[in-house]
């Protein structure tokens, strides 16, 4: 059996940036300064007496040219009622190897006790009359689904609710709440497209735990999609301070409009070693789509042209004719019955753009499919025998039940590998994930769990669902399927 520690090295990798979710404070305070004897003032060289009127003289003016000095004041009046606090709390028990047996939890009652795990973040209010909260999957996912977990808003006029979970995107780290209250204040959104970078962005939020924290700067870059141990991205990266506590909140403009979610600050150190300038946050339009579809659904649908594609490198290139510095995704197979067969795209085609947006390597192919909704138009920039083509598809969701792809798989519901995952492991990970099995179903007799990864079968290759319903199209006759299940690996034969 192989370790999964290869396999789940992404799950862990979002440390790299510090989860942003602050779980305590402790923080140490000390006095860099003394105060100053009337023997040390006295010591200072006559270039250095000042008088009362030198000192009024030295201040700043109240306007220049008749104009009031620039302020951030007014906006933010109208901004920080609407940025929350989310506090997370969950009853965990703690076990050791001993807790179970009577004698040693009497003697040592310490080895089986509860203690709570909170954690605090951020939240922004998005619509006020039905108190919609936007905030970040990992600000409350480690409540999600827990029956000891609870979830509390505190609003900036100290009023705390209960807040009601409607659905949470891991993939794009964007989470839905509902809290009942009247008198809130939202944040209007405004378009993301219209970001430039120079721009003067504010953040708002909880760093730490310090309520209605604000922090400016400007817009360092959009459209960043490299950033280590996350999903789908298209981050807004800024130079205003994004801390611990950070996310979920708000990153607006001189307006007061909300143009991002925080979401991320990245350190190599680590997030405990404070702000360098790199935060991330997630644009306003992404967002605002996936709260649509959390708020209609509870869950986002994705879809996919439904085809494979390589990186395309300096030999491939150059075996297709292409000069070697030509960046895009090659095309290896196209999926039967897919988007991509019916708008005529072939093995050997190069994508070197979507819909305006440059395609630089397969990644990022595939990051511009997870960022759209299902059914999305595509217009594809296509290289072909040395033509430049332009191809018109569509993004088609994938089915998800188990029947549709075998019989023998009835009663599950399957779904591709986190991005996470694939983007730190890069092509050594491939596979599905059994996202459930309904007991006494097909799929749970013949042995398969939720959780378990779908690594390899007899139907063919495969990298991910489309790919994986394309092996299994024409229905082997001995299905046999390779599967991890923790720190287990082995072949499952379905009956």
């Amino acid at each position: 059996m192989k370790s999964p520690a290869r396999l789940v090295l992404a799950l862990v990798a979002a440390a790299a940036f510090g989860g942003l979710v602050a779980t305590g404070l402790h923080l140490g305070l000390q006095s860099q300064a003394q105060a100053e004897t009337p023997a040390q003032a006295d010591a200072l060289p006559p270039l250095f007496h000042t008088t009362a009127s030198d000192v009024a003289v030295s201040g700043l003016p109240a306007a220049v040219d008749g104009q009031p000095l620039p302020s951030l004041a007014p906006m933010l009046e109208r901004v920080i009622p609407a940025v929350v606090s989310v506090h997370t709390r969950q009853r965990v028990r703690t076990r050791s190897p001993f807790g179970d047996d009577p004698f040693f939890r009497r003697m040592f009652p310490e080895l089986s006790q509860e203690r709570i795990a909170e954690s605090l973040g951020s939240g922004v209010i998005v619509d006020a009359a039905r108190g919609l909260v936007l905030t970040n999957h990992h600000v409350i996912e480690v409540a999600q689904g827990a029956e000891s977990a609870t979830v509390s808003v505190t609003l900036s006029d100290g009023r705390t609710l209960d807040a009601e979970f409607i659905g949470s995107d891991p993939e794009t780290d964007v989470a839905l709440m509902r809290i009942p209250a009247e008198d809130l204040t939202a944040v209007p959104l405004a378009d993301s497209r219209t970001l430039q970078v120079g721009d003067f962005v504010v953040a708002v939020g909880n760093p730490f735990g310090f309520s209605q924290t604000v922090t400016s700067g400007i817009v360092s870059a959009v459209g960043r999609s490299n950033v280590p141990g996350v999903g789908y991205q298209n981050f807004i990266q800024t130079d205003a301070s994004i801390n611990p506590g950070n996310s979920g909140g708000a990153l607006v403009n001189l307006r007061g409009e909300l143009v991002g979610i925080n979401t991320a600050s990245f350190n190599v150190r680590g997030s405990m070693a404070g702000n360098i300038g790199l935060g991330f946050a997630i644009p306003s339009n992404l967002a605002g789509s996936v709260m649509r579809q959390l708020y209609a659904t509870g869950e986002v649908r994705r879809g996919t042209l439904g085809v494979d594609t390589q990186t395309l490198d300096e030999r491939i290139a150059r075996g297709l004719g292409l000069d070697a510095n030509t960046r895009g995704a090659v095309i290896t197979r196209v999926h039967p019955g897919s988007s991509g067969a019916e708008a005529g795209l072939r093995p050997g085609d190069v994508i070197v753009a979507a819909n305006g947006q440059r395609i630089d390597n397969s990644e990022s192919l595939r990051n511009f499919q997870g960022l759209q909704p299902v059914d999305t138009a595509v217009s594809l920039e296509v290289l072909r025998e040395g033509d430049t083509l332009t191809v018109s598809a569509s993004l088609r969701e994938i089915p998800r039940d188990g029947a549709s792809y075998d019989p023998r798989l009835a009663g599950a519901v399957l779904a591709d590998l986190p991005e996470a995952l694939r983007r730190s492991a890069g092509d050594r990970v491939s596979g599905v994930r059994i996202e459930s099995v309904e007991p006494g179903s097909r799929a749970a007799r013949n042995g398969l769990r939720a959780g378990d990864l779908i690594l390899a079968s007899s139907g063919g290759p495969f990298r991910d669902l489309a790919g994986f319903r394309a092996a299994l199209s024409e229905s082997p006759d001995d299905l046999i399927l390779v599967i991890q299940r923790g720190s287990s690996r082995g072949p499952v034969r379905l009956q």
